[in-house]
C-alpha cells in the first residue's frame, strides 16, 4: 500500500473534511484526495503544492486553500516529521497510526 493510499484511507469520509469541502465548494472525495496528495508531497524534494496538484489534477489555488485550512506548512511538517516515528524505517504502519488519531479514526 502507498503511502497516498494509506493517508487517504484514514481521511476516507471523515466530517471535518466534508466541512471542509463544504466551505471550499469542493467535492468531498476531491478534499480527500488532495490531503493524501499533500501528506506525501510534502515529504517529496519540490513544492509540496506543485506536486500534489501534479498527482490530482486539482488546480494549486484550491490547494493552497486547502494547506491553510489544515493549519498551513507547519502541519504538513509536523505530519513529515512523524512519518517513521518508531524509527523502523517502515513509515506505512506509523502514517497509519498518526492518520488515523488526525482524522479521528483512533
Amino acid at each position: 500500500m502507498s503511502l497516498f493510499d494509506t493517508i487517504l484511507g484514514a481521511a476516507h469520509n471523515h466530517p471535518t473534511l466534508k466541512n471542509m469541502a463544504d466551505k471550499l465548494g469542493i467535492d468531498p472525495a476531491d478534499a480527500e484526495k488532495a490531503v493524501a496528495a499533500l501528506g506525501e508531497a510534502h515529504r517529496a524534494p519540490g513544492d509540496t503544492v506543485e506536486l500534489a496538484a501534479a498527482k490530482t489534477g486539482m488546480s494549486q489555488g484550491t490547494l493552497s486553500q486547502i494547506v491553510e485550512q489544515i493549519g498551513g506548512e507547519g502541519s504538513l511538517s509536523k505530519f513529515a516529521s512523524m512519518l517513521d516515528a518508531d524509527h523502523d524505517g517502515n513509515p506505512l504502519d506509523d502514517i497509519a497510526g498518526f492518520a488515523g488519531k488526525l482524522f479521528g479514526k483512533n
